[in-house]
């Protein structure tokens, strides 16, 4: 049986899929873009290499073993992108949810079979398909849940927009003695500085008691303030929008004092080594160009 069990994003981290970027697959057409980012990119003639990005989890991979982290990696499915593994499920405690992501994504569900086999029925949930959710927008803080959201009533028109407010009380009824807080992120199918595809993608907590924000990401700034309240002005690190836009806040914690980040991001590296954080540098840029970073590519098994 696969042991489960994630309480918050920064304690020890024992087990994890990494996403894989073999055999991605052409690079899409633009009707195909599923988020403003990868847009960009692909007008652009810039969109990713797989052989680049196939470096890039590679050196991820390294410094995950290096930390004597079990790494499991999707099967190859041919011609389907499967880096961001984060989408398609998530651990809460020891209990694994399978995402409702979007239609076009759901074979990559079939890739990680060979774990979900492992894993007691009564472990596993399933939500009912109305229920959206997906795990970038999911963040543990011990006995708070973070989950990311878009609560207008042109939802359904946001390829952007992953999780729904039924996916929001879905999680508050599964865990009733956990706090747990939406945001009402920002939302665009054009603009990637003015799109928090996921919350992660504005927002992370690091450590014991620090977090990254992007405090336009979101559309009620209450929400914002929660945060500011929650973990005190001083502990939060500001991101720009540019800064959100390259991913600032979508680094990975291997343990409370060690961070996975891109090597680029000198201004927040910078930063967490003030705070005694151990920074792992790797290069990651290109696989930033879908708008997904280093949380997006792994799904947490055991932490603790």
């Amino acid at each position: 049986m696969l042991k489960l069990q994630v309480n918050n994003e920064s304690d020890r981290l024992h087990s994890v899929i990494l996403g894989t970027a073999t055999r991605n697959g052409p690079i899409p057409q633009a009707n195909e873009a599923y988020d403003p980012k990868s847009l960009e990119h692909i007008l652009q003639g810039t969109y990713p290499q797989e052989a680049d990005m196939v470096n890039e989890l590679n050196a991820f991979e390294n410094v995950l073993k290096r930390y004597a982290v079990q790494v499991y990696r999707p099967e190859i499915i041919e011609d389907l992108n499967q880096i961001f593994t984060r989408d398609i499920g998530f651990v809460i405690e020891d209990k694994f949810i399978k995402s409702n992501i979007l239609p076009d994504r759901a074979e990559e569900w079939n890739a990680i079979q060979y774990l979900i086999k492992e894993i007691p029925a009564d472990k596993l949930i399933t939500a009912p398909e109305d229920i959206h959710m997906e795990g970038g927008d999911v963040l543990l803080w011990n006995d708070h849940i973070f989950v990311g959201t878009y609560k207008g009533d042109d939802y359904a028109s946001y390829n952007t927009a992953r999780t729904n407010m039924k996916g929001v009380e879905f999680i508050r009824d599964l865990f009733p003695k956990k706090e747990v807080k939406e945001f009402n992120l920002i939302k665009s199918m054009t603009n990637p500085r003015a799109n928090a595809l996921h919350l992660d993608c504005c927002f992370q907590p690091v450590g014991k008691d620090k977090a990254i924000v992007f405090p336009g990401g979101f559309i009620d700034q209450e929400d914002y303030q929660y945060l500011e309240d929650l973990f005190g002005l001083e502990n939060l690190f500001q991101i720009t929008a540019d800064e959100m836009y390259q991913m600032f806040s979508n680094v990975f914690s291997i343990a409370p004092d060690v961070v996975v980040s891109e090597k680029q991001f000198t201004r927040l590296n910078n930063w967490l080594r003030e705070q005694g954080f151990t920074v792992e540098e790797i290069p990651y840029h290109e696989i930033g160009k879908q708008e997904g970073l280093l949380r997006c590519s792994t799904l947490p098994l055991m932490r603790g």
